[in-house]
């Protein structure tokens, strides 16, 4: 049995999230904890809201809102949408808990005692009209290193350098256009060229990386800057040193503590399983390997600047040094990242309507036909497009005509002919019962190792393959024709239901709602595959806070049903079957892009009718 942690990206909670989205973090790290738990091994699965820093503020402002108000707002409606997509999180938390913040400061305050993190001076931007520090994500401009023109002043999404807001050409506030003025600010940092050598040198050691995100961060350290790790704005973190900590303008960068979470969240579990050391089994054990999941625009923050925080907080680095309490921490064994998903051609954004929030797509189609069409046409490896005709396609094509149709099928067979699981007379099994026993037995192989590579496109297309398969099988046999040989129906249904048990169980981590109703139409009893729930809880260190957390019983998908063929059990009472899954009529697609234009024209007409309010405001004042 292997540990594995299964760390996944920390949604940001100023607002619902969309499907572009759970596409790079979401559905993947799903897949990859579920296939784990099935081999046996024990998996940890943690990740939270996003709740600090400036996209918080700005949406608090907008809607005249305390940040802690917006956060909880969102942390409700993502805690809810995640559950209903089926992610089994072991804990799905926050970054507003005591318990969390108690964590960030143990390592900034090693990190700081091994000499990596030191006190310095950084330009930041001003707003000229009301004097106020702007926020590094709110400053636009061309990136000086690629020319993309939409640059942001932390990061440019295009080439995906770090960047400083002063680095920007023609730099400009998205809040009002104005162009800011840039002033020296004092802040902590962390010294990244000081553990460039030991981080490059553990990402050289990386095997199995796509090649895109090992060579991508590579390339980060053509050229290491320190990087500040505070900011001058009143919400996050209080920096945990004499004089700054009860400042309330001066915060820990959401960067530095966001990618900590991973490490509190374990914690966090751990005190509430009520074995508040059980996390260092993930954490201080070399043998144990941690898996992050996210999307590309993200790889720098996995792949130098946690590594980097890990390496520090550990003495790690060049100056050396020594870990803290919590012990000689664990780097990632992988940065999984997926590229990014488009819709109908466009790049998702909220605020121009060009979205499909999960909670929408959700309330209209089932929830493993989403699953379904973001593992088998996601950006697994490469950009990936979101079309309404494609996702009608997939469903009603596959998952309804093929796998859902040879469910029933055959469950139906059975019902009609034996009432249950009918035993196979070895004697009556012929040269294609065999075959197909072989194939499926040994699809679990193959299945199982390219998702172990994280190549799950592929791994569901072969699980699909041994479904079409199995159709085959059915027509040539053709067992509703076998009127006068008991021994030979029997052993022709024996042989679709086992292919089928087995399709069901490597189908499990990417159908694990519909996988489980496969598991009862086959006479399976108790729970097969198991779901997440939302608890409310009472903050470990905060007294007066709860909030909602994801978390789950998954032990039964690991110790009951595992990765490999699993007979079936003769004599179980198989029930008049009733359709898995429910084809999508093709006006849906036309009605989808209906709403979608709606969308857009709504956002349009609300710009227009800004921008003529500003117009009128601006003529009134010159008059």
């Amino acid at each position: 049995m292997s540990r594995i942690l299964v760390s996944v990206a920390w949604p940001y909670a100023n607002g619902p999230r969309h499907i572009g989205h759970v596409a790079g973090f979401g559905v993947p790290s799903d897949v990859y904890a579920r296939y784990q738990r099935m081999k046996g091994n024990d998996v940890l699965m943690v990740s939270g809201t996003d709740e600090h820093g400036t996209p918080i503020l700005v949406e608090a402002e907008a809607e005249g809102l305390g940040a802690q108000e917006i956060a909880d707002r969102y942390n409700k409606v993502i805690v809810k949408d995640l559950c209903d997509l089926g992610l089994s999180y072991d804990l799905f938390t926050r970054t507003t808990t005591g318990n969390h913040e108690r964590v960030v400061q143990e390592l900034f305050k090693q990190c700081l005692a091994n000499g990596y993190i030191y006190k310095g001076t950084q330009k930041v931007a001003i707003s000229p009209s009301t004097g106020r520090t702007l926020p590094d994500r709110y400053i636009e401009g061309t990136c000086p290193i690629c020319g993309y023109e939409g640059a942001r002043g932390d990061q440019c999404d295009n080439c995906g350098n770090e960047l400083d807001p002063d680095e920007l050409l023609n730099p400009r506030s998205k809040i009002n256009g104005e162009t800011p003025r840039f002033e020296e600010s004092e802040h902590y940092f962390l010294d990244l060229p000081a553990l460039a050598q030991a981080n490059e040198a553990w990402l050289r050691t990386r095997e199995g990386w796509r090649t895109n995100v090992l060579n991508f961060s590579l390339g980060l350290f053509r050229e290491v800057k320190p990087r500040a790790i505070t900011r001058d704005i009143d919400w996050g973190i209080p920096v945990p040193v004499a004089g700054w900590v009860d400042n309330p303008n001066k915060k820990l960068y959401v960067w530095f503590d966001a990618v900590i979470g991973y490490l509190s969240a374990s914690i966090e579990w751990a005190r509430r399983t009520g074995e508040p050391e059980a996390w260092k089994r993930w954490w201080n054990d070399p043998q144990a390997l941690g898996y992050y999941f996210m999307g590309k625009d993200n790889i720098t923050f996995h792949s130098q600047i946690w590594p980097s925080e890990l390496l520090a907080y550990d003495g790690k680095g060049s100056k050396g040094g020594e870990p803290g309490r919590f012990g000689e921490l664990n780097l990632p064994e992988q940065v999984v990242a997926s590229e990014f998903m488009t819709m109908e051609g466009k790049k998702f954004s909220s605020s121009r309507g060009i979205v499909i929030y999960v909670k929408d797509i959700l309330e209209r189609y089932q929830v493993d036909a989403v699953r379904y069409y973001i593992s088998v046409a996601g950006p697994e490896s490469s950009d990936a497009d979101f079309t309404w005709a494609e996702f009608v396609r997939h469903n009603n094509e596959e998952l309804a005509a093929s796998w859902g149709n040879l469910v029933n099928r055959v469950a139906n067979l059975i019902h009609k002919n034996f009432g249950a699981i009918p035993e196979a007379n070895e004697a009556k099994l012929d040269e294609r019962d065999r075959a197909l026993l072989e194939e499926a037995s040994a699809a679990f192989g193959t299945v199982g190792s390219l998702i172990d590579r994280q190549r799950q496109k592929a791994a569901l297309g072969e699980a699909m393959g041994l479904v079409g398969d199995i159709n085959k099988y059915i027509s040539a046999t053709e067992p509703w024709k076998i009127k006068d040989d008991p021994e030979r129906l029997a052993a022709v249904l024996h042989t679709a239901a086992q292919a089928v048990s087995d399709a069901n169980h490597l189908l499990a981590p990417f159908l694990p709602h519909s996988a489980q109703k496969v598991w009862e139409a086959l006479g399976g009893e108790g729970v097969f595959s198991p779901l997440p729930k939302v608890e409310r809880v009472d903050d470990l260190d905060k007294p007066g806070f709860s909030y909602p957390i994801i978390t789950g019983d998954y032990e039964l998908g690991r110790t009951v049903h595992p990765w490999q063929s699993e007979p079936v059990r003769v004599g179980a009472t198989v029930p008049k079957p009733v359709p898995i899954f429910a084809k999508i009529p093709k006006e849906a697609v036309q009605e989808e892009l209906e709403r979608f234009q709606a969308q857009l024209d709504e956002r349009k007409a609300k710009a227009r009718a800004r921008y003529q309010a500003e117009q009128a405001k601006l003529q009134g004042g010159r008059a």
